[in-house]
């Protein structure tokens, strides 16, 4: 089965019923083919077919590789060029199988008139093409299982394996999520010991928990400018495939390369992404309102309502992956609504909220028909509050993310075998004996969901800003979160492995769009740390009934500005200290343009440059000198007398005419000299005399 599995590059799962099945594979066939890709087609499941695809010439994938590193080094991707010839090429630098994934998959979604054969599945010409997907090494799975299963602590050489099997996009992610839980160590120490000794609110913890997240920012930002030296990919976003949805207004000529594009308008592109804005506008007055509906009531019910029937229910959205930046306005408002009301508005100012809270009580009594009033209790303001839903954020939800993500998705799979297996259906298939293994296991993985990346990256971000903006309220988030990672690097292997289909290896040189949603999640903990620590420090243990310590907002405005100086003064600094530290990427890059611009200098001028420039050389200047002004001499002996200009240059011939030209100069100075001399010493005596 294995042998099987090494033959083939891609599956191509085709379905549609029968009744219009031939003329679209006929076309599929063909196009494949014209490519140069080899197939061969088997019975799917439900009226399906899968279609194997391999590339059928190693020498026309020889040249597909070659042309790739062409266009990266044009781009500027890599330092040099690819040898010219293209077996040494591939000596000197071997195809990973990651690359070879990515090419071949370009072979087949690219356009025809770059050279593809043009098939994706959202098209509309191929919309029976349901996916395109390569295959599982469930041998390197099971070894990448059980060795990370068995560490600790992850090695850079583990990431370089990913990258290696996946791809940069897949291995960036795992380098992240790497790099964050050894920077979790640092605010689970301090955390733990802020527990202990300070308890919530803590001014110290807060100030080291700022500091905390720049430096992980920074360190993060150099890292991946390492990472994608190392790997080769710095500045691959540059190299931007077009997409097949892609809808222009007209074409143009491109005016620094001449050649015809399609464009289309800038200003309607923006018009169109100015709608996001009041669409979140919407979002923010919708669900913060009824965020703070839902809180207040969950408030009566809790700490007013003394009845019975308690509840605590909390969700969350689940949105488009390809949105990253719509995913997070979305995502920051779900995750953190909650958090802000509680900090903001109910610990300081708890009380204000009193006759609001009768609403509920009156509300409730009309729902239940009691004529009596509801039995309720003083209000007090619980400090613990805040405590108890980032529990629920660091512990609970962390437990429901990783029950959905592995154990869920198992779980469905047996139930839809055994269904699979109860259902009576005549049986299609045909499978040679020694395929029919290998077929069985295809045809599992053509109903596994696709990995999304993204969704793991939106899950670090908010945990991320748990840390930095609200850990202050309840400082063990960081102890549970170190103790998730853990977890999570193993279960997100685990979700890659055996839940879903093997990822298409994309490049790319950074987290992308996370990157700038970090940034901002860092600048924004800092102020929001600050405030909540002027905010609801005052709230602890003062008076019977928790009431708090009065607030002013020039001491609030200040505790922000203050934070906020902080935490740029601090950047700067780390960017400072950062920006004079070496690394071995940076390294890397360094030695490859020295290599560079070295043999470009030897193929120009030449090894033997330098020799014929020395001493022994002279002879041969001299002899390419005199033959010059010789055949210069004889040119104006044909045109006549010569012009000033070219006679300046005849009156010496050779580098030996010159020294001795020179020579004798020097001699008719030095006598000249002489001479002057005796003259000036025999005019006194001859004025004494």
């Amino acid at each position: 089965m294995s042998n099987l599995k090494d033959l083939v590059d891609f599956v191509i799962h085709y379905k549609v019923p029968p009744s219009e099945a031939e003329a679209g594979f006929v076309q599929l066939i063909q196009a494949l083919t014209t490519v140069g890709l080899a197939t061969e087609v088997r019975h799917g499941d439900n009226n399906s077919l899968l279609v194997f695809v391999k590339v059928a010439s190693p020498d026309l994938f020889a040249k597909q590789v070659y042309r790739a590193r062409l266009a990266d080094w044009l781009h500027g991707v890599r330092v040099s060029a690819p040898h010219s010839d293209v077996k040494q090429a591939l000596q000197d630098e071997p195809v990973v199988e990651a690359e070879r994934l990515r090419l071949i998959y370009l072979m087949i979604t690219k356009p025809r008139n770059e050279g593809g054969a043009g098939i994706t599945p959202s098209n509309a010409k191929w919309k029976y093409v349901e996916s395109i997907f390569p295959l599982h090494s469930h041998k390197f799975n099971k070894n990448w299982i059980k060795k990370w299963s068995s560490k600790y602590i992850l090695e850079q050489s583990d990431i370089d394996d990913i990258r290696d099997k996946f791809g940069e996009s897949v291995a960036f992610y795992f380098a992240f999520l790497r790099s964050y839980f050894r920077f979790l160590v640092i605010p689970s120490g301090f955390g733990f010991v802020a527990w202990l000794l300070l308890g919530q609110f803590s001014f110290l913890y807060a100030l080291l928990c700022g500091l905390w997240s720049v430096v992980f920012l920074e360190y993060w930002k150099k890292q991946e400018v390492d990472l994608a030296v190392q790997w080769g990919v710095r500045g691959v976003s540059s190299i931007q495939q077009a997409r097949p949805e892609f809808v222009w207004d007209r074409e143009a000529e491109d005016p620094v390369t001449g050649e015809v594009v399609k464009v289309y308008e800038p200003m309607k592109r923006i018009k169109t992404q100015l709608l996001q804005i009041p669409f979140a506008l919407a979002c923010v007055i919708a669900l913060g309102a009824l965020i703070v509906t839902c809180n207040s009531l969950e408030v009566f019910i809790n700490e007013v309502y003394n009845g019975p029937g308690k509840q605590y229910l909390l969700t969350s959205v689940a949105h488009d992956a390809a949105l990253i930046q719509k995913q997070f306005v979305l995502n920051f408002m779900t995750s953190y609504m909650a958090l802000f009301f509680t900090a903001f508005v109910y610990i300081p100012f708890g009380h204000v909220l009193v006759p609001f809270l009768e609403f509920w009580r009156k509300t409730a009594q009309v729902v239940t028909f009691s004529e009596k009033p509801l039995p309720t209790r003083e209000f007090q303001i619980n400090p613990a509050r805040i405590s108890n839903q980032m529990f629920y954020f660091t512990v609970t939800a962390q437990i429901v993310n990783f029950a959905t993500e592995v154990v869920v998705p198992y779980l469905k799979r047996e139930a839809l075998e055994k269904a699979k297996a109860l259902k009576s259906q005549p049986k299609v298939q045909d499978d040679h004996e020694e395929e029919a293994e290998f077929l069985e296991r295809v045809r599992k993985e053509s109903t596994l969901e696709t990995y999304d990346v993204s969704g793991d990256y939106r899950e670090m971000v908010m945990q991320f800003g748990y840390v930095s903006m609200f850990s202050v309220a309840w400082p063990l988030a960081a102890c549970c979160f170190l103790v998730n990672n853990w977890v999570e690097l193993r279960s997100d292997a685990l979700k890659i492995a055996t839940s879903s289909r093997r990822p298409i290896p994309w490049r790319t040189d950074s987290i992308g769009p996370w990157l700038t949603a970090l940034s901002f999640i860092s600048w924004l903990g800092s102020i929001t740390s600050s405030a909540i620590v002027y905010l609801c420090s005052g709230a602890r243990g003062n008076g019977s009934h928790g009431e708090p310590s009065p607030l002013k907002a020039w001491g609030l405005l200040l505790s922000i500005l203050l934070a906020e100086h902080f935490y740029l003064v601090v950047q700067l600094a780390v960017r400072f200290v950062l920006s004079k530290l070496d690394s071995p990427g940076v390294q890397k890059e360094r030695k490859e343009r020295f290599l560079m611009k070295r043999k470009l200098l030897e193929e120009n001028i030449g090894q033997g440059a330098s020799e014929e420039s020395s001493v022994p050389g002279i002879d041969h200047s001299e002899k390419i000198t005199r033959e010059a002004l010789e055949e210069e001499a004889r040119q104006t002996s044909i045109r006549g007398h010569g012009t000033p200009e070219e006679m300046f240059w005849q009156r010496q011939r050779g580098m030996n005419e010159t020294i001795d030209v020179g020579r004798r100069m020097i001699e008719q100075q030095k006598a000249a000299a002489e001479k002057n001399g005796k003259a000036k010493s025999a005019e006194p005596s001859m004025k004494a005399a």
